[in-house]
């Protein structure tokens, strides 16, 4: 960025609310009645899945798009590295705009995205197996083809852009105990906690991360970290290594707490959200509620507003996380039974299960892998039921008709 530009405060965040405004969604900050009575607190939920693209980004998008076409600068487009939600924001805006933009993605990037970034006109290229590939080759082609290079987050007009959403928290909630905000590298955060302690100092704002990507938390509480163990995350969204020179001074001077949560944690909050509220978010913007459960203590009797950052989440992984959630549930239970390998053994346990309103989803029968001897005979079984206690009254009603069986 050319010198001149200007730096993250909240006259610069409030510009930004004024460019974008009509080209965004001010979207909803509504109280969730059922997961407030759950979790003990007024729980309110911004949601910023409903843009159109889905996140948030977009409002940084714009915004950096907006001061590139005022400045008439001597670049023939833009470019930035993503894999997701800045692509997207920056490719449908840019169209908007009329700027030609060029987005470099991973090759392992999945088609579904590469294709939802291409339909709003920007040209995709496919480079690299790693993050430093990536980038090296995005860096050295902005310099060929004269191209501007957007950072995804360590940009003052694109964290200015992204605080316009503390700005209408602000306006739309009134004494707002907490703040919960997701962090990847840190754009987000930045802005609204900036935004938020301009207007309201005491409000806490708290920043939540992926305990599989926690250089960000690590930063805040000045510790050291490196990646350990699995590098995949159901919130791809914030899976960033460290966060941005700008932002982390941003997040040093006005975020007030740094947690983690992990993978199951934020896997139940998709579910959550999805049956509770009807509504679809990715791992990132669940990880707010899913920070809210599992500290639930510290909030209770609290205004607590959670930003649901985006809704963009691979369908594949949807299901599966809909799978494991009806397995936590216990709404979807796998047993084992040994019966009498005997003609109409099978039909008899068929038969009790149904009389006991628990309907079956997939069975196999095992003659020879099993069983307490060769005239017995296991089967597994995947039920459909109502929830635990529905679970017990299966257990109990097939141990006292003589079955030896086990849940898996």
């Amino acid at each position: 960025m050319s010198k001149g530009n200007p730096q993250v405060n909240l006259e610069s965040i409030q510009d930004a609310a004024a460019k974008i405004s009509g080209r965004v969604l001010y979207t909803a900050c509504q109280k969730s009645e059922t997961l407030s009575r759950q979790l003990g607190c007024e729980l309110y939920i911004k949601f910023e899945n409903q843009q159109f693209t889905a996140s948030f980004k977009e409002r940084g998008a714009l915004n950096r798009l907006l001061y590139d076409g005022a400045a008439n600068n001597h670049f023939d487009g833009v470019i930035a590295m993503s894999a997701g939600n800045h692509a997207q924001a920056l490719a449908y805006h840019g169209s908007e705009l009329g700027i030609q933009t060029t987005i470099v993605m991973p090759r392992s990037t999945p088609n579904a995205k590469v294709e939802a970034t291409r339909v709003f006109g920007a040209q995709v290229i496919l480079h690299g197996a790693t993050f430093d590939e990536t980038r090296q080759f995005t860096e050295a082609l902005a310099e060929q083809q004269n191209l501007e290079l957007i950072h995804p987050f360590d940009d003052p007009l694109v964290i200015a852009g992204q605080g316009t959403v503390g700005l209408e928290v602000m306006q739309q909630v009134e004494n707002v105990d907490y703040l919960v905000v997701p962090v990847g590298g840190g754009g987000l955060i930045g802005g609204v906690a900036c935004a938020t302690k301009a207007q309201s100092p005491k409000t806490q704002v708290l920043g939540v991360q992926m305990e599989r990507f926690a250089g960000a938390h690590a930063a805040f509480h000045k510790n050291s970290w490196e990646p350990q163990g699995p590098q995949s995350t159901v919130a791809e969204g914030i899976a960033v290594k460290q966060p941005g020179v700008i932002t982390s001074d941003l997040i040093a001077r006005y975020v007030d707490e740094f947690h983690l949560v992990n993978e199951t944690e934020v896997e139940q909050a998709i579910f959550d959200l999805l049956e509770i509220e009807k509504t679809v978010s990715e791992g990132a913007g669940a990880a707010t509620l899913a920070l809210v459960r599992r500290n639930r203590e510290q909030f209770c009797g609290k205004r607590v507003v959670v930003i649901l950052s985006g809704g963009n989440i691979d369908m594949m992984i949807l299901s599966s996380v809909l799978q494991r959630g009806l397995v936590r549930s216990h709404r979807l239970v796998r047993m084992q039974v040994e019966i009498p390998d005997t003609p109409g053994a099978l039909a008899q346990l068929t038969t009790q299960l149904g009389a006991l309103d628990s309907n079956i989803m997939d069975i196999a029968h095992h003659r020879a892998f099993g069983g307490s001897s060769v005239r017995a005979t296991l089967v597994e079984v995947v039920l459909q039921l109502r929830g635990e206690e529905q679970q017990d009254t299966v257990y109990e009603s097939l141990t006292e008709a003589g079955y030896d069986l086990t849940f898996l």
